[in-house]
Order: structure tokens, then sequence, then C-alpha cells
């Protein structure tokens, strides 16, 4: 077995939140349940370990209902509702996971952090914000909505209007201190929940909140680095990082360097959309003094821990 390394798992939605499902709390438990076993693989290894995860299909659901009961109660603010979910998802997680280990006859306490992620209030986002979130509207009632609310609404392809918000670079963790601590005690810590709550800071240290959401992946990556973490564990719905994905000449990668990833992402082989922001979160931890990153799916994540799975990607 390796030495005991720190590792941040980081969670893709469909650890959670099934693409043909629909999103029942009955059917989120049950999948935290299944992707918490493979956390619990690493920590047998004699890891310690960060859980992060997304917030996606959760944050656009819990708009929906902020927009049908907006007649009714007040509106709640976007980073209120990161905070909220940070604890909602982190319940689950927590209680899956003690669970798992329970039954496992591993004693491993586990805690949740609700996290804020501090951000430039000056980063480009905040004046172009291009982060589609919540439901789709026509374009009469999002004018409306742009009228009554003072926010910034454009078209998503065909299929109606929505709401953009900025999705500021993240540059520093607020509660690092605290997850090290933590981690140090020997409990498992999940932290950065949906990329965490995007705040800035005034000259005289206040912090402000920012209507927005950061990418998960790249919080991950900072979380890492803010601590020194050993690996990044980027758990997404294939098994390995592809180039030409999705044409006939198709090919996964087993390895990877920085340099290699990054010519890569600048030819446009991972879009924004997909596999993009795990490439830079990765590209990112390497270069900010991290050993090494592996992408693949949560059925091999103590495989990837060991090194016998996934898509390796290690400094030059």
């Amino acid at each position: 077995m390796d030495t005991q390394k720190t590792v941040v798992v980081a969670l893709g939605g469909n650890a959670i939140y099934r693409q043909n499902e629909d999103g029942s709390i009955h059917q989120q438990f049950a999948n935290t349940r299944k992707s918490m076993e493979g956390v619990a693989d690493i920590l047998e290894l004699g890891h310690r370990v960060i859980v992060t995860h997304g917030n996606g299909p959760q944050v656009g659901n819990y708009l929906i209902r902020v927009e049908h009961a907006g007649d009714v109660v007040p509106l709640v603010p976007l980073g209120v509702i990161v905070a909220d979910l940070q604890g909602g998802i982190g319940y689950m997680i927590v209680q899956c996971l003690q669970n798992v280990l329970l039954r496992r006859k591993v004693k491993s306490p586990v805690a949740c952090v609700i996290t804020q992620v501090l951000v430039d209030k000056d980063d480009p986002s905040m004046s172009n914000p291009t982060k589609f979130v919540g439901p789709f509207y026509t374009e009469e009632r999002a004018r409306e909505i742009m009228n009554e609310r003072d926010w910034n609404i454009k078209k998503d392809s065909n299929r109606g209007w929505r709401r953009v918000v900025p999705s500021p670079n993240p540059l520093s963790i607020i509660e690092k201190d605290l997850v090290e601590r933590l981690l140090q005690e020997g409990r498992v810590v999940v932290a950065a929940g949906g990329g965490g709550i995007p705040v800035y800071q005034e000259e005289d240290g206040w912090l402000e909140g920012v209507d927005g959401v950061i990418d998960k992946d790249l919080s991950s990556a900072v979380l890492g680095c803010n601590i020194g973490a050993d690996d990044l564990l980027i758990m997404t719905g294939v098994e390995k990082v592809a180039i030409n994905f999705g044409k006939p000449d198709e090919q996964q990668l087993d390895r990877l360097t920085v340099s290699e990833a990054q010519r890569y992402f600048d030819e446009g082989h991972f879009p924004a959309g997909s596999m993009g922001p795990k490439i830079r979160a990765a590209i990112r931890f390497l270069k900010g003094g991290g050993k090494r990153v592996v992408i693949t799916s949560i059925e091999h994540s103590a495989a990837a821990a060991r090194g016998e799975a996934g898509t390796l990607i290690v400094n030059d």
C-alpha cells in the first residue's frame, strides 16, 4: 500500500443525480449510497479524504421552486441557495458514508463544512455573466422578469430563455485551515459543495456574497492546493478521457502530462460543457503543487487511487 496521502475526491453530478431519473430525494439517497462505496474503498487504503460535489441539477430545481413561490415568500439569493444545498447534499453524503463505514467496521468520523470561496469582485464574469441556471422561460416572460428583478436572461440555444449568472474564478477557500485541521484529526471532510459559495473581500476584511456559481472541479483543485493534497480524483460519467470524442478516430488516454493536456485543450478536444473544466482543474492542481490527477468514473474510484484505472495526469 502507498504511504498515506491526502486525496480530494470530486464527485460528478451522476454520483447523486442520474439523468434518466426524476431526481427525487429517495433516488438521490440511493445514488449517494452507491457512490460512497468508492469513497470508502479509498479510505480503506489508508488515505485522508476530502469529498467535494456538484449541485447543478439541484440548483435548477431549487430555482424553479423559488420562481413558483415568488408571489408568496421573498426570493432567495443564489449564494444562499448554494449554501442551502451544501447543507442538504452534505447531509446526504455524510449520512450515507457514515452508514457504509459502519457496515465495513471502519472508524472515520465524517464532517461537512459549509464553504465560502474567495473570488475577485472585478472578475470579468461579473460584468459578462454566461452561466445558465434555473428554468426556461418564453421570451415574453423573460423580458418581464428582467424588468422586475434586474436579472440577466439570455436565449439558451433553441430551448428557450434562461437566467445567466457570473461564474468567477476561485482564488482561495476561506475555511481551508478548518478543513486541514479536521483532516489532521482523522475526519473525512465534505467541503466546497457545488463549487462553494462565492464571496469577495473588502479592504477591511469584510466578506460579501456574490450572486453566482463556481465550477466545482476548479474549486476542488484550489482546495487541494490550499491544503497541500497529493491527489485529485475527478469522478465523472466516463472511465477515461478521450480525444476526438464521439468520432471514428476517438482515442482513450491512459496518461497525460500537463503540457499534453494543455495542448489537447487548446486544440479544442475538451469542450467547456463537458471535459474542459476537468482538464483545467487538473492543470491548475498540478501546477499548484499537486502530485497527480486521475479522471475516471465513480465505479473505478478505488482502482484509480491505486493507479490502476482512469486517465492519469502528471507534471512534466
